[in-house]
């Protein structure tokens, strides 16, 4: 029989109620994570100028931080399954702020590059064992706990292009070192959450916990087909989000003849929009099923990206608002119908997909790049709006009972 601390680390019972507290400061510490990961899209125009950079170095910086956060974040998920760590939520901050200092004094396109690494690697020890925190302290209402946990991030992503409208661009490169307060403050907060999470270990440690119940029924070649499908899905949704979230300031620079200020206000708009968004997903799975979810948040998109490249200024910022609300309640479905589908590796699954959000997300940035370079950005935009329709896909999902609905 194997010891029942090795349990506990696999199958950690949830404790008695939702623990909105730890919720929410788990929520603002990835408020905090993400605005600081979002200035480096948002100083883009800033860099490019700069350093006089072309559309692929642009895109090879988000590259750099994606692909540090996409190999790490399945290794780090796996090892906290094992044994957690509940102060490797502050380390991953602590990182982050040094990345973060690194970038406001960088003086050539290489310094960039590991200062992006940097970020890149202090998200990948953050997001995972976080997942598993809002998962313990959810009380059963796993989608409400991951979309307020992933809530924090999407504002956070949303107000990175704001605050270097407002700051980093009327000051320059170095002013990215005042964000540093941001990360102190998610250190802090952070730490709170760590000692939250080992008195709760201690307290659990020697008590017996079983598995949460598997859908056996499925088998594995059905599990396995599930995985894929939620790969796919995936897939679809981050290349499209890359997209707006990397270029969508240069297309309406170069359609609409924005300065480079009023652009990031409309990508403020729009991350806005997909932080409301994302909100909306968890509970709607609780309640209605994660796959009806899945069904509305991936193809529901698609008629909406497939006339933006043709709308006007005004239509423009609409349909944005539409395509980041919609295509955000995503996200929390398809993580929590994962962990549904293997049940006791909350820390894998939650770094496999959050690793594979950053991970496509930096090839499509570097690969979108490209291709606006040789083409254009406009079509860059065509192409990628037939993307949502990958979402017919989730017909190969198989239908889970709402967990509201359970005995």
């Amino acid at each position: 029989m194997e010891p029942a601390t090795k349990s506990l680390t696999e199958h950690p019972r949830p404790v008695e109620g939702t623990v909105l507290r730890i919720l929410l400061a788990l929520s603002l510490s990835h408020m905090l994570n993400d605005t600081i990961q979002s200035l480096l899209p948002a100083i883009y125009p800033l860099l490019k100028q700069s350093f006089q950079l072309t559309f692929a170095q642009v895109g090879l910086i988000t590259f750099a931080f994606q692909l540090t956060a996409s190999l790490l974040q399945p290794v780090v998920g796996f090892c906290t399954d094992r044994q957690p760590r509940p102060f490797s939520l502050a380390l991953g901050m602590s990182v982050t702020l040094v990345g973060l200092i690194l970038l406001s004094q960088a003086a050539s396109f290489h310094a960039i590059l590991v200062a992006a690494a940097l970020v890149g690697t202090g998200s990948s020890i953050f997001h995972p064992e976080a997942s598993r925190i809002a998962r313990l302290a959810s009380g059963g209402r796993h989608g409400f706990a991951q979309s307020v946990f992933q809530v924090g991030g999407n504002f956070g992503t949303s107000l990175g292009p704001l605050l270097a409208a407002l700051i980093v661009v009327p000051h320059g490169q170095r002013s990215v070192l005042w964000f540093s307060v941001i990360a102190f403050l998610g250190i802090l907060v952070l730490a709170s959450v760590g000692t939250w999470y080992r008195n709760h270990l201690e307290q659990m440690r020697g008590r017996q916990s079983p598995a949460p119940g598997a859908h056996a029924a499925l088998g594995r070649g059905r599990v396995g087909l599930a995985l894929g499908v939620l790969v796919a899905l995936i897939f679809s949704k981050y290349v499209y989000l890359s997209s707006l979230t990397n270029y969508y300031t240069f297309f309406l620079i170069a359609k609409f003849g924005l300065s480079v200020q009023a652009a990031q206000v409309r990508l403020f708009v729009f991350l806005f929009a997909v932080a409301a968004g994302t909100i909306v997903g968890g509970p709607l799975g609780d309640h209605f099923g994660r796959k009806r979810v899945i069904w509305f948040s991936i193809l529901g998109v698609a008629p909406f990206s497939m006339l933006l490249p043709y709308a006007s200024p005004g239509w423009t910022i609409v349909l944005t608002v539409f395509i980041g609300a919609v295509l955000a309640s995503a996200f929390p479905a398809i993580l929590v119908y994962a962990q549904e589908l293997l049940p006791g590796r909350v820390g894998l699954i939650a770094g496999l997909f959050f690793g594979l959000a950053f991970g496509i997300a930096g090839i499509a940035s570097a690969l979108l790049g490209k291709l606006a370079d040789q083409t254009s950005i406009f079509f860059v935009y065509r192409v990628c709006g037939f993307l949502p329709l990958i979402g017919l896909l989730t017909a190969f999902l198989p239908e889970l009972e709402p967990p509201a609905r359970r005995s």
